[in-house]
């Protein structure tokens, strides 16, 4: 394959992702919101192309748009379908790569393939999902579980917005169906595996000086809420041998999470305190009560089962030590995803075919691949991204890395398509 080839890629993906950052529910800013006006657009877009792409073209009811390359050969594989995509909804004030690269990619490598005349035994489905972000509604993957039939219908009146608009409600406006969320689901024996190319959303590609990485899992997640409970006082009265001070407590704790996380593989498991608050919160009074959140993630779900109970064990600790009270609770909970290693092994062979070295590596982010796990094998590619940066206007990948990342898209599907009697 041509290095002009390539960087042709790269540069039709940069336009189409040009073309889908001007849709925003802001001005000056990319804010793409699910079932937004935004959001309707960039659907509609997103349709048009994959008609162009020589796709059959529908909408579900969560909003999922989907384009249908059918088989091009006969044979025991053309009652089935590989998908392949990723979202097309933003944070607020987003970048122009995270998910719609995915999405835009797999619609290049639609028309690649039926530019090269590449006669696949499996049909296509390119999935241009609309709610991975979770930012509108407190759902998360509603549009890529109804997909993988996980979906959870008390959320279509039980989800609202900030506004108050139901789920239900909202997907109405757009266009939607909530009574059919049921007939978005594949049946799980005509789906073969679900693939996506997206940006890393981290530096471990660049510090290496590597373009593309090969998805190992996606790691799974536990949320804890904290509360220290100590005891207020006067800040100029209260000696500090005699203090119940839940704040430096709570400080100390937080350290632990820190070190406990280090104690690990640096690349398997990571630790954040994302959110503090206190009581009473007065300058010359010591903090009686504090909460802080404690999001930690891991390659495989024993280490980050272990360091739970690390942690909660150097609480107990802290606390005895400094007398107060503290309650570890549990809220989120999410297993990790593992990536199937047949389509691990598709990406490895697609990259190394375009010459360049494979490097393995967790997603630290969540992704649709962990609904669609429940449906069928799941696999990823990661595309290097500058600096790391995501859900962020700075964040940047370049055409000529993009453009590998589609080649190796269509490559990974021919070596699936080569492998058919493994399937």
């Amino acid at each position: 394959m041509t290095t002009a080839v390539i960087a042709d890629l790269g540069r039709r993906a940069q336009s189409m992702l040009d073309a889908l950052a001007a849709l925003s529910d802001e001005d000056g800013r990319i804010t793409r919101l699910y079932l937004s006006p935004a959001h309707r657009r960039a659907a509609d877009l997103v349709a048009r192309w994959m008609g162009a792409a020589g796709m059959a073209v529908s909408e579900d009811a969560l909003g999922t748009v989907r384009g249908h390359l059918p088989p091009a050969v006969p044979g025991p594989l053309a009652n089935r379908r590989y998908l392949v995509g990723s979202h097309i909804d933003t944070v607020v004030d987003a970048g122009r790569y995270d998910g719609t690269l995915g999405v835009v990619a797999a619609i290049l490598a639609v028309e690649e393939i039926r530019a090269r005349g590449l006669k696949l035994p499996f049909g296509l489905d390119v999935l241009a999902f609309g709610d991975e972000e979770g930012v509108r509604f407190p759902t998360t993957l509603a549009s890529s579980s109804a997909v993988a039939g996980v979906f959870k219908q008390a959320d279509l009146d039980g989800a609202r917005d900030s506004a108050g608009v139901s789920l239900r409600e909202a997907l109405v406006g757009f266009g939607g169906d909530p009574d059919r969320v049921a007939a978005a689901a594949y049946a799980p024996e005509s789906v073969l595996g679900y693939l996506e190319v997206h940006i890393e959303q981290g530096p471990v590609l660049e510090i290496e000086g590597r373009p593309l990485g090969v998805v190992t899992s996606i790691a799974g997640q536990s949320r804890y809420m904290v509360t220290v409970t100590g005891e207020a006082g006067h800040a100029g009265t209260v000696p500090m041998t005699m203090r119940r001070d839940a704040l430096a407590a709570s400080a100390e704790m937080m350290l632990a999470v820190e070190a406990v996380a280090r104690a690990g593989r640096a690349d398997q498991m990571v630790a954040t305190v994302g959110r503090l608050s206190l009581d009473p919160g007065a300058v010359n009074v010591i903090p009686a009560r504090v909460s802080f959140t404690v999001d930690l993630r891991a390659e495989t779900d024993p280490p980050r089962a272990a360091a739970a109970d690390a942690i909660k064990q150097r609480f107990r600790e802290i606390a005895e030590a400094r007398n107060v009270a503290f309650l570890m609770d549990r809220y989120h909970d999410t297993p990790t995803t593992p990536a199937s290693p047949r389509i691990q092994a598709a990406f490895a062979r697609a990259v190394e075919d375009l010459g360049l070295p494979v490097r393995r590596l967790t997603s630290g982010a969540g992704h649709d691949g962990h609904a669609m796990h429940a449906l069928c094998d799941i696999g990823m590619l990661f595309v290097r991204c500058r600096a790391g940066i995501s859900h962020n206007p700075n964040e940047f990948a370049d055409a000529t890395d993009m453009g590998l990342a589609v080649e190796a898209l269509i490559r990974a599907l021919t070596a699936l398509a080569d492998g058919q009697g493994e399937v």
